[in-house]
């Protein structure tokens, strides 16, 4: 029954750990409580050591993998029916298990440093800075500065964000799999939109500056202590209040209360700069005219907060930078108003600005 994924709307509301009610609250509690343990004590790096384990990340890795694949079954028993989901999800556990788990833990067993080949700069901010892609082999180094200058870009002007954001990166994959039993969470209020547009760009902006001041800093050696030190600091304060609090304690402990995509829509700067990018790219949500029921099920399962059923009412295609791709409004569409596509001929939508951004 669930696998035909709107049967499965109704129960979105009628279960008390999906509500935002008592109970998400106390599993967002929960969540929060891991990630300050995680991020600011040392009880997880006792646990791995006494498990064999090099530290804490590799533990939290194991983690990871374990709470995706839970709930990579519980996506597809609801969403399986569609091949691109199967194939989406698919990705994401070989690329989370493999990539981001396996080969860095193998590579650590190998006697050579980890190097998580999944993650790019700004998102993974340090492997742009000097001194730390420096500590790999050119080989490394090569595919750290290709990905960021041509790979990156390319692939979302082709594809769209999709291809990172739904498809590759780790933060996506568990929004996607763990996270999914609360997408119909995330606000699609023009408040909450304009509030995005600010907080996503602000972080972009301070990923810029950070990098910057770290070149500057291996620029200029060692002949200005006083501006070591401030370069020291910047990290610092990057590292606990992006990496750590936006990243982790927020971005995925108020998964039950905001939805699963908090840190993607609202403070990653990868999503921020892919996001600029799909905007003169060739992906957009193509719309069917007056096709439309106004069930609302594709805004209510969006979980970047875009009121598509807004868009679909009035016939208009759209490319916002907020989208994933994930295909969830196509899939849940009754109608099948809605299609992802990425043409090669410029559409006329995608010549428009300002398109209007709806309340529910």
């Amino acid at each position: 029954m669930y696998r035909q994924g709107h049967n499965g709307l109704l129960r979105t509301y009628s279960q008390a750990w999906r509500r935002c009610g008592v109970a998400g609250w106390i599993v967002a509690a929960l969540l929060i409580g891991f990630y300050v343990a995680l991020y600011f004590t040392e009880a997880f790096d006792q646990v791995a050591q006494q498990l064999g384990l090099r530290n804490r990340w590799f533990l939290y890795g194991a983690l990871y993998c374990v709470a995706m694949t839970g709930g990579a079954i519980y996506y597809l028993k609801h969403h399986g029916a569609s091949r691109y989901n199967q194939l989406r999800i698919a990705t994401n556990l070989l690329v989370q298990i493999g990539v981001a788990f396996l080969l860095p833990f193998f590579m650590t067993v190998m006697g050579t440093k980890d190097f998580y080949f999944s993650y790019f700069w700004p998102l993974k901010i340090d492997y742009l800075y000097p001194g730390t892609i420096l500590q790999y082999p050119f080989l490394i180094v090569l595919y750290s500065m290709l990905s960021v200058a041509l790979l990156v870009p390319l692939l979302a002007i082709f594809f769209g964000k999709r291809w990172y954001c739904s498809w590759v990166c780790g933060c996506g994959a568990l929004a996607n799999t763990f996270g999914d039993p609360w997408r119909h969470l995330t606000s699609k209020s023009t408040r909450s939109w304009r509030v995005e547009q600010v907080s996503i760009h602000l972080v972009l902006g301070l990923a810029l500056a950070t990098t910057a001041v770290v070149f500057i800093n291996w620029g200029i050696g060692e002949d200005h202590p006083s501006f070591a030190a401030f370069a020291f600091e910047v990290q610092g304060w990057y590292g606990v209040i992006v990496g750590s609090v936006l990243a982790g304690v927020i971005g995925t402990g108020l998964y039950p209360l905001l939805g699963p995509r908090v840190w993607c829509r609202y403070f990653c700067p990868m999503a921020a700069m892919l996001g600029l990018v799909q905007k003169a790219g060739r992906f957009r949500v193509r719309v069917k005219d007056d096709m439309c029921i106004s069930c609302g099920n594709c805004s209510a399962y969006c979980e970047m907060g875009i009121d598509v059923r807004a868009y679909a009412q009035t016939n208009q295609s759209f490319t916002r930078a907020a989208c994933v791709g994930c295909g969830m409004c196509a899939h849940i569409c009754p109608r099948g108003v809605l299609r992802l596509e990425s043409s090669w001929r410029r559409q006329p939508d995608k010549a428009r600005q300002g398109l209007s951004v709806l309340d529910i």
